[in-house]
């Protein structure tokens, strides 16, 4: 290899040496501000996160006492979306809607209410997730247990958008196999 070539190749060599020192240079500052705006972002939403959780909590207490947690909870327009297969699986528009179309038809065929055990409750701005059992007896005298994932985003205290998760298959059998209590 002649001297010339060398040369040429350090040369080369050298650019990329140059440039690649300068590119931490060039994007360090740009990095930096995009990691720390989202820990400002956050530090703004824990209040928020701190009030949305405790409004859950209490709501679910309130539930598991005897109370309501849908009149407690859910605001009047919200859209509630069951994920899953099965006539209960979609979405409401409404708590009248969904209170009629997919709550009442378990509830009537349960002698009491369900009764909720909460897991785990998270909350992330206005998103709260809540993991929880729910166990109650049929009008059949039959157990009925579930499991939930509710996510719920909130806006004035109130759930204005739920995503539900559980064993509709469960769901379906309480429905089939019990009548609804006399009203």
């Amino acid at each position: 290899m002649s001297f010339i070539q060398r040369s040429v190749r350090l040369i080369g060599a050298s650019r990329v040496c140059l440039l690649a020192s300068a590119f931490p240079a060039i994007i360090g500052p740009t990095a930096q501000a995009r990691t720390e705006a989202p820990a400002r972002a956050e530090a703004r939403d824990i209040s928020v996160e701190k009030r949305n959780k405790a409004i859950v909590q209490a709501a679910f207490a309130k539930w598991r006492a005897g109370g309501n947690v849908f009149a407690e909870l859910l605001a009047p327009d919200i859209v509630w979306t069951i994920h899953g297969s099965g006539p209960v699986a979609g979405t409401y528009h409404g708590l009248e809607d969904f209170t009629r179309r997919a709550s009442a038809p378990l509830v009537s065929r349960l002698n009491g209410p369900v009764m909720p055990e909460v897991r785990s409750i998270w909350a992330d701005g206005d998103v709260v997730i809540v993991r929880f059992a729910g166990s109650a007896t049929t009008t059949s005298g039959a157990p009925y247990r579930n499991q939930f994932v509710w996510i719920l985003r909130m806006n004035a205290g109130r759930a204005f958008e739920a995503e539900a998760f559980l064993d509709l298959a469960a769901y379906q059998q309480v429905i089939e196999n019990n009548e609804p209590r006399a009203q």
